[in-house]
């Protein structure tokens, strides 16, 4: 007698906690008789928790629950097979929208084989869901926006430069027409730029690609004559975030445009060399002509807006500056080693 009082006791416990959950819970027999749902379930799925228990799954509430899979599934969780974890389902209730829920499933295992219990937990995550993909929506949308953006500014650019290369030719002062000419070659690499960037991912950049192209570009904008001059581009399987790749493209463009001005007088023939190499956090970029070396004296050119710009991105990538006279030529590194960078560091507070 005591024994059947202690299992009363336990079943009726046990219905407690199920209807008094905050989560929608439906505790099922083996053959999938509901013997009692969470009030949240019923308030959830809007059904009369009068009607529920002794009924099968599949005929409570219009029967929007009768879902073979489902039906499946909980089957061979009840066999032991497997439970049902994060399952993923539709449910349509009559009238509604349909309502996106995920479902776990356990055998409760009391060590009576011809009494298997069933407890089935379901999370409506409608709201969620359609969060998620409003989400994803606002960022396709930017993504599509920005890269309108971007070839809306490449095409203003290629339009500045061509009027500066118009105003070029026009004016009669030599000194403001190579200003103009140097402005016109700056635009249009900052042009090239935008329009690698566009075709991107916009998010990170792959080097190699993207520095051929920039070099091929300048070398068709600058260079009249390619069977004197070539500009080359050995690079690595580098990939960076977008805006390091702007910084690395613009100092790649000042130091090709200052080896086209002064390394190669008089028709001399000779090659321009970009190089960029990485390893962990480690990198290095060059720029490396065969030309007539590093002026010396009163020949030595004085610091322009070229070298400005390329120490400032410099500066800001965190790199060390490393120009080296390669006899023939010149070479100019920008390196990141964070040994070389703080070693630098502490002699300029020296």
């Amino acid at each position: 007698m005591a024994s059947v009082t202690s299992q009363h006791v336990e079943a009726a416990s046990t219905l407690a906690v199920i209807a008094s959950s905050n989560e929608p819970l439906l505790f099922l027999t083996a053959d999938l008789n509901v013997i009692a749902a969470s009030a949240s379930f019923c308030r959830t799925f809007q059904i009369d928790a009068a009607g529920i228990p002794g009924r099968q799954l599949s005929e409570i509430g219009g029967g929007e629950w009768a879902i073979p899979q489902l039906n499946s599934l909980l089957a061979a969780t009840a066999r032991g097979t497997t439970p049902i974890e994060g399952y993923e389902l539709e449910l349509t209730l009559i009238g509604q929208k349909p309502r996106s829920l995920v479902l776990n499933a356990r055998k409760l295992d009391d060590g009576d084989n011809d009494r298997v219990r069933l407890l089935l937990a379901i999370s409506d995550v409608t709201a969620a869901r359609a969060a998620s993909r409003e989400k994803d929506d606002l960022i396709r949308e930017k993504a599509i926006l920005l890269q309108e953006i971007q070839h809306r500014v490449a095409n203003s650019l290629q339009i500045i430069a061509s009027v500066l290369m118009q105003s070029a030719r026009k004016v009669q002062s030599e000194e403001a027409r190579g200003h103009l000419q140097n402005a016109h070659h700056r635009v249009m690499s900052i042009a090239e730029v935008q329009r690698h960037l566009a075709a991107s991912s916009l998010g990170d950049v792959s080097l190699r690609p993207y520095f051929v192209q920039l070099c091929e570009s300048l070398g068709a904008s600058m260079i009249q004559h390619p069977n004197r001059l070539s500009i080359v581009a050995t690079i690595d399987d580098s990939v960076v975030n977008a805006n390091t790749s702007v910084s690395f493209g613009l100092i790649i463009t000042e130091l090709v445009i200052n080896a086209l001005k002064h390394a190669f007088p008089c028709n001399r023939h000779g090659k321009i060399s970009v190089d960029f190499r990485s390893h962990g956090a480690k990198w290095a970029l060059s720029v490396a002509d065969d030309g007539i070396g590093m002026a010396t004296g009163s020949d030595k050119a004085k610091p322009g807006l070229g070298t400005g710009i390329v120490e400032a991105l410099a500066k800001q990538l965190g790199g060390k500056i490393i120009v080296q006279d390669l006899k023939p030529g010149t070479s100019v590194r920008v390196v990141y080693d964070e040994m070389v960078t703080r070693t630098a560091e502490a002699r300029s507070i020296a």
